[in-house]
């Protein structure tokens, strides 16, 4: 009896096989239909948005038009962030504690947020990419999400992850050029105001963009006393603003507020002509983010979270009662019923049926 292999390929990385076997005196056909176990996204869609650069995020500031930012951490949530039309996508090291499970975003190294990066940027084709340090309280990240009204596709900025950027300004480019030539970022973030404006110019002007984070700085917390707000006094919004002027002067294109009161934050962008992004600094700003989790609501019930994240989905209990919903009908073998297998010919049953008994005895 001889074999004869033919490949029906329905669609690519599959591996199911579907066999038709004509007569016993002819060759053996065996059609192989390629499924595969997972379905992996791949590729991205189409997208017709357009890339979506510095001068787009400029643009949309002139024109007074609020700016969407929100993190991403794998393939899955940069690839939801870009087709949901964020303007830009932040890297945050806030992943070592909502994807690495650590207690904070101290722990977490350059390789790691490097490995992240990777993944984010295989996804997003449209919008801005930056690799940035974004605020993060234990078990929490944060992130807002609006609806986006531009054609353009996001920007990608990643974190400077604690210790890879504060001790020389050359450290830090060292650092930057990495996010950019290993983990395809547009761009990086790094906290701090005056005191790391030579950083933030010798980044800036190797032609990196600069993303500055200041108001609470999440990796200088036991500096801070915690995760305080900050701005609060009169002394401490004065400080905000020269901050926000240092870094501005510097080079930053961009400024992340974070946790200082509304009016504060208002102020201070109104005195800057770069935008801001407000995380927990009110509506005032040029723009607003949140920890992807957060506002997804992929947490378990009762974590503690920030006053200013609002959730706007319920992806924790969804996916709980999905899985919940799965290992019911598997123990009950409900599931997987007819509609979800592979039918086989009678005539193929018949023979396989006849030669199970040879060929396991060949194994005995």
């Amino acid at each position: 009896m001889t074999l004869k292999v033919v490949n029906c390929l329905r669609r690519p990385a599959l591996h199911l096989r579907s066999l038709a076997i004509p007569a016993r005196q002819s060759p053996i056909k065996i059609c192989i239909a390629q499924y595969s176990s997972h379905s992996p996204m791949g590729s991205t869609a189409t997208n017709t948005r357009k890339k979506v650069t510095i001068q787009t995020i400029q643009n949309l500031y002139k024109k007074n038009e609020p700016i969407t930012v929100l993190t991403a951490s794998d393939f899955p949530s940069g690839h939801v962030a870009d087709t949901a039309g964020m303007e830009i996508v932040l890297v945050g090291d806030s992943l070592a504690m909502v994807a690495m499970g650590m207690e904070d975003t101290n722990e977490v190294t350059m390789d790691e947020m490097l490995l992240h990066c990777r993944s984010v940027n295989r996804a997003v084709k449209s919008a801005l990419t930056v690799s940035i340090t974004i605020h993060t309280y234990p078990s929490i990240s944060i992130l807002h999400h609006q609806n986006a009204s531009t054609s353009h596709s996001p920007q990608q900025i990643a974190d400077l992850p604690m210790g890879s950027y504060e001790t020389t300004p050359e450290k830090a480019l060292e650092s930057a050029i990495r996010m950019v030539k290993e983990g395809g970022m547009k761009g990086v973030k790094l906290e701090g105001g005056a005191e790391m404006a030579s950083t933030i110019r010798k980044i800036s002007q190797a032609g990196i963009p600069v993303m500055a984070h200041i108001g609470l700085t999440p990796q200088r917390q036991h500096s801070l006393g915690g995760f305080r707000v900050q701005g609060k006094s009169a002394a401490g919004a004065v400080k905000l603003l020269r901050d926000a002027l240092a870094v501005q002067k510097a080079g930053a294109c961009m400024v992340l507020i974070e946790a200082v009161p509304p009016e504060v934050a208002e102020i201070v962008t109104r005195r800057l002509s770069v935008p801001t992004i407000g995380i927990g600094s009110g509506n005032g700003c040029s723009g607003q983010v949140l920890v992807q989790v957060d506002m997804l609501g992929n947490f378990p019930e009762g974590r503690f979270l920030p006053k200013f994240v609002k959730t706007y989905a319920d992806v924790w209990g969804e996916a709980r009662r999905g899985i919940e919903a799965y290992r019911e009908e598997v123990k009950s073998r409900a599931f997987p019923s007819v509609e979800y297998t592979y039918p086989v010919s009678k005539e193929v049953l018949e023979e396989f049926e006849k030669v199970v008994d040879e060929v396991a005895g060949e194994n005995e």
